[in-house]
């Protein structure tokens, strides 16, 4: 059995160079090589072309490393959470691309495959596929994604063995187990390094033929960011709730469903175990429970993709980032709930850019938004103007053509029978008046 080097933070640091591309795991600050990338910082080390699903935070992980100039370029999917990185980006200090989370998963899993690339119908008809080949495949438009390697990597794992078998805690798997097979030198930072046969072979995550070195470093709750611990209880006002106990109803027993963020987060609330709805959740996780009432936060729980720590429902289940989209994609996730910026006629969906305004991330609205079985938007009737929110044709950039199922406001109700944007609800103290005039589309009568 071979014997993976075992490093210092500051030596293996020293072996990304001058204009590498450097993978980084990591979700949020979740299963973040936080103290390998701190390392870098002090190193200096410039021109990085960055890979990961976001940079951080500000001054934490890849965050310092774009607060010191360190990157030439950023690629990955959600970069919003970092407003350095967003301004950093829109004054054109640093290059960037989006792709879609789970667009950016499979491009790790296919670069460490030794796969060239891949067609999807993530981001079809969306600016993020402006300039990409496209494929009709099965009747359907279909996106060519170029797979991603890199020189180096730095994931994060909770347990290795000296032979570098890797064993990943809870959601802390997300992007690592796929940015282990892709580069040409992986260094792996761990919680704890045992001897060979410490970790049982059903429990290794990742291999060791795929790890180079072993550095060893302890988490604490400063480097978890503002994962650290749950939020203060939250005041919601009435139509909000509304809004979620209507989207409850249409969901059944025994569905997969995943919840966006913003008001689709209440919905999680209202569910009990007599539902027996069994919640998913991008960054790697099945059977998501409540949130934990014991004060613990991301040292003792998963996190959501919220990046708040939740409790594990008897049956749930982890996996990496790459598997939870194709749960998504391959048609195994019964119902999505997601926030909306505009929904129109035609059932396209708006709901992840506002030109102008600091949006720089996707995330998995995308991947969502075409692979759920069942697509529901939850959102407010109108902008802050009065503007309409439901629309004759979608303006803002579309998240996906021709998905939405359902939209549910603090107004009103609409679906698509036939495909044609219809009127089948009020909500409670609306009227059909005020519903009229605040809908610039055009829609069908279907309540009586």
């Amino acid at each position: 059995m071979k014997q993976v080097p075992i490093i210092d933070l500051h030596t293996a640091a020293a072996m990304v160079k001058d204009g590498d591309t450097l993978l980084q795991g990591g979700f949020g600050m979740t299963g973040n090589p936080v103290h390998l990338m701190h390392a870098l910082a002090e190193i200096g080390t410039k021109n990085l072309t960055f890979i990961g699903n976001n940079t951080g935070e500000p001054g934490l992980g890849g965050g310092r490393l774009l607060r010191n100039g360190q990157l030439k370029k950023m690629i990955g999917s959600f970069f919003t959470s970092n407003p350095d990185a967003v301004k950093a980006a829109q004054s054109g200090a640093v290059e960037y691309e989006l792709l879609p989370q789970g667009t950016l998963a499979e491009a790790l899993r296919a670069g460490g495959a030794g796969i060239g690339g891949f067609y999807t119908p993530t981001s079809a008809g969306t600016l993020i596929a402006q300039g990409r080949e496209t494929k009709i495949i099965d009747g359907e438009e279909q996106v060519f994604i170029k797979a991603l390697r890199g020189n180096v990597a730095f994931i994060r794992a909770w347990r290795a063995d000296t032979a570098g078998n890797l064993q990943y805690r809870m959601t802390e798997n997300n992007f690592n187990k796929a940015m282990a097979t892709a580069a040409d030198l992986v260094i792996v930072e761990v919680e704890e390094i045992v001897p060979v046969g410490e970790i049982a072979p059903e429990h290794v995550h990742t291999p060791g033929c795929f790890v180079d070195y072993l550095v060893e470093a302890k988490i604490t709750l400063e480097d978890l960011g503002s994962s650290a611990s749950v939020s203060s209880s939250k005041k919601v006002d009435e139509s909000r709730m509304n809004m979620a106990k209507r989207a409850l109803a249409e969901l059944k027993k025994g569905d997969v469903v995943n919840l966006g963020i913003g008001i689709p987060t209440l919905v999680a609330d209202l569910i009990t175990p007599q539902h027996g709805i069994i919640l998913h959740t991008e960054n790697g996780m099945l059977g998501v429970g409540p949130v934990p009432t014991d004060g613990g936060g991301a040292m003792d729980y998963p996190v959501n993709a919220g990046k708040i720590p939740v409790t594990a429902l008897p049956g749930s289940s982890y996996f990496d980032s790459a598997d939870s989209f194709a749960m998504i994609r391959g048609k195994h996730i019964d119902v999505a709930i997601m926030g909306g910026l505009e929904v129109d006629e035609a059932a396209n969906l708006a709901n992840w850019a506002v030109p102008g305004k600091p949006l720089l991330g996707v995330g998995g609205a995308m991947d969502l938004a075409k692979g759920a079985k069942k697509l529901i938007i939850t959102m407010t009737h109108t902008n802050p103007d009065g503007s309409s929110k439901i629309v004759p044709d979608c303006v803002l950039p579309l998240t996906a053509s021709n998905v939405v199922d359902m939209v549910i406001t603090e107004l009103a109700v609409f679906a698509y029978p036939n495909g044609k944007l219809t009127l089948i609800e009020l909500m409670p103290n609306a009227t059909l008046e005020e519903v009229k005039a605040k809908t610039s589309a055009a829609f069908e009568m279907g309540i009586k």
